[in-house]
């Protein structure tokens, strides 16, 4: 555990350290919409660096080759901080996080959820139809969204596949965009949440990247059961490799 708990130090240091070198970059492209792209390729840089610098890597197995050149909604399951980067370093054409107000005011998140990505207040209905209105908004202009279908971490460990959030799936089929599951299948035992309870240790992250869900024929009374469909997607998966 000693040696879990020095690890998750040094995993801390390593971000901080490259932050603070790639932030004139980061600062420069988030200054005008037309960097977007630019400033999504370096957080998959940072992403990378960030995690190779402690020995912590990312595979990615694939159900059948992803045509990004093709809009979509992206759907991990969330177990650990590391499911962010893996998520930018995964993820090809220009995209967006949806994610909870608070990373708004994140030290290393503040920056991309004042630009690039979408903040949200679940508790608020008006931030709510906001954030999923400019969320439709960039769909239609052909940039991916990656939403976290639980929310949030959940609080049990080892973790379980929590109940899903219905707004990626309204999104996806009031704008006709695929939805692609993707699995993280022991993201968790390399760093479970922040790390700050179990520490990390250096791994490889495996994660399964599911077959994209066309929605194209689809009518917001399926929401439920292409929510349904996609979480039994991903819990057959989780529990089949566990």
């Amino acid at each position: 555990m000693i040696l879990k708990k020095v690890h998750r130090f040094l995993y801390v240091i390593s971000v901080a350290l490259s932050y603070f070198l790639f932030w004139p970059f980061f600062y420069y492209c988030s200054k005008n919409p037309s960097r977007y792209h630019t400033l999504n390729k370096l957080r998959g840089a940072w992403g990378f660096i960030s995690s190779a610098m402690v020995g912590i890597f990312y595979k990615f197995q694939y159900e059948q080759p992803i045509d990004w050149s093709k809009t979509y909604i992206i759907c991990p399951n969330h177990t650990s901080n590391l499911d962010i980067s893996a998520m930018c370093i995964l993820v090809k054409n220009d995209s967006s996080f949806l994610g909870k107000q608070e990373l708004e005011e994140g030290l290393v998140t503040g920056l991309f959820f004042r630009t690039v990505d979408i903040p949200v207040n679940r508790e608020s209905k008006m931030s709510s139809f906001r954030a999923f209105k400019k969320a439709a908004e960039k769909l239609q202009n052909g940039i991916s969204l990656v939403i976290f279908p639980e929310g949030m971490i959940a609080d049990n460990y080892p973790p379980q596949l929590g109940e899903f959030k219905n707004g990626p799936f309204r999104l996806a089929i009031e704008n006709k965009i695929p939805i692609i599951p993707v699995s993280s299948l022991n993201t968790w035992k390399i760093l479970w949440d922040t790390g700050t309870q179990y520490g990390s240790r250096p791994g490889i992250c495996n994660f399964y990247i599911h077959t994209p869900i066309d929605t194209s024929n689809l009518t917001i009374a399926d929401a439920d059961t292409l929510r349904h469909k996609v979480y039994a997607i991903m819990r057959d998966k989780l529990e089949h490799s566990n």
